[in-house]
């Protein structure tokens, strides 16, 4: 399975067990591709789920060749970006507000809502077009957050039409006082932001370079969730080809108590295949512990291995 896509996320409902069918596609696809797994998870449960200390450089996964890993540290994206880009952001303020030196130094040293994940996602979007990483899978957070992170593109842009719309009305006064206008630092830094959510989503709303792969488990909550998020991925136009279920019941339990949930599972699965006609379903079974460290995330690449294309 994605033999063409370079970037996968991996998303749901928390608790599904998303992380763990993140760090298992990793392994999967580590046996022929150099793999990145990248978590924008904050409580960054990559590490547990493989057992190994990964932290926000990207680092070789012990025990599995080909596979890297990468918990991003979204405040210190932010504070590189600030580093680079300072100059080009005061002028930027300082033309298109009332703010002075002072403000304008205060609002810096104070993250910018959302600006951390636009980080986030550059970063991301950065590794799946670098000729190093053959694929990159993102463990994201729940639902909501991972919604945010694709929708920063369009937030993004209609920041800088209302910064573009503000440096205007600054070049007229311009034009207006000295005759001449002589673009500057500011306009560079919205043109290369303008090129940066363009090539944003273009990777992302590209279905042979990105992929989105859902997780849920055979609840009510979680499978109402999984419309929810096949609907926004649609309006958003990221593609979505298999939908996991986790924690699925079969023939290895057995018992009164088990034949109930499976009576139970059987008619949420007959709502997962009318809610998503066009996704093949992945089935991951209920193991009897929970899975963590390599051995076991193996057992879950190999269902992974079996889907094919």
């Amino acid at each position: 399975m994605f033999e063409t896509q370079r970037l996968v996320f991996v998303g749901g409902k928390g608790g599904v067990g998303k992380t763990t069918v993140a760090c298992a596609l990793g392994i999967h696809l580590s046996e022929r591709f150099k793999t990145l797994l990248v978590s924008t998870d904050p409580a960054h449960s990559v590490s547990d789920s493989l057992q190994r200390r990964i932290g926000d450089r990207v680092a070789n996964v012990d025990g599995v060749d080909r596979l890297f890993a990468l918990e991003l540290n979204a405040e210190r994206l932010y504070r590189d970006f600030l580093a680079q880009k300072r100059d080009q952001l005061k002028r930027l303020m300082d033309t298109t507000t009332n703010f002075d030196d002072e403000d304008i130094d205060a609002m810096l040293e104070t993250t910018i809502p959302g600006l951390d994940e636009v980080m986030g996602l550059k970063s991301i979007a950065d590794f799946a077009l670098q000729d190093e990483w053959e694929k990159v899978v993102v463990d994201t957070a729940p639902t909501g957050h991972a919604l945010r992170l694709l929708a920063m593109p369009d937030l993004l842009d209609d920041w800088i039409k209302v910064m573009a719309k503000l440096r205007w009305k600054y070049r007229e006064v311009m034009l207006a006082f000295k005759g001449a206008y002589e673009p500057d630092s500011a306009d560079d830094l919205l043109v290369e932001m303008k090129k940066t959510v363009k090539r944003i989503e273009t990777l992302l709303r590209d279905s042979s370079r990105c992929e989105f792969l859902p997780v849920t488990i055979l609840a009510e909550m979680a499978i109402a969730e999984t419309e929810r998020l096949a609907k926004t991925l649609s309006d958003y136009g990221v593609a979505a080809r298999f939908l996991v279920l986790n924690q699925v019941l079969n023939e290895t339990h057995d018992g009164a108590f088990f034949q109930k949930r499976k009576a139970e599972q059987e008619r949420f699965k007959a709502r997962i295949r009318a809610s998503f006609p066009t996704l093949r379903l992945i089935e991951i079974p209920l193991y009897a512990e929970e899975v963590k460290g390599l051995d076991a995330l193996r057992s879950v690449a190999e269902i992974l291995a079996a889907i094919g294309s």
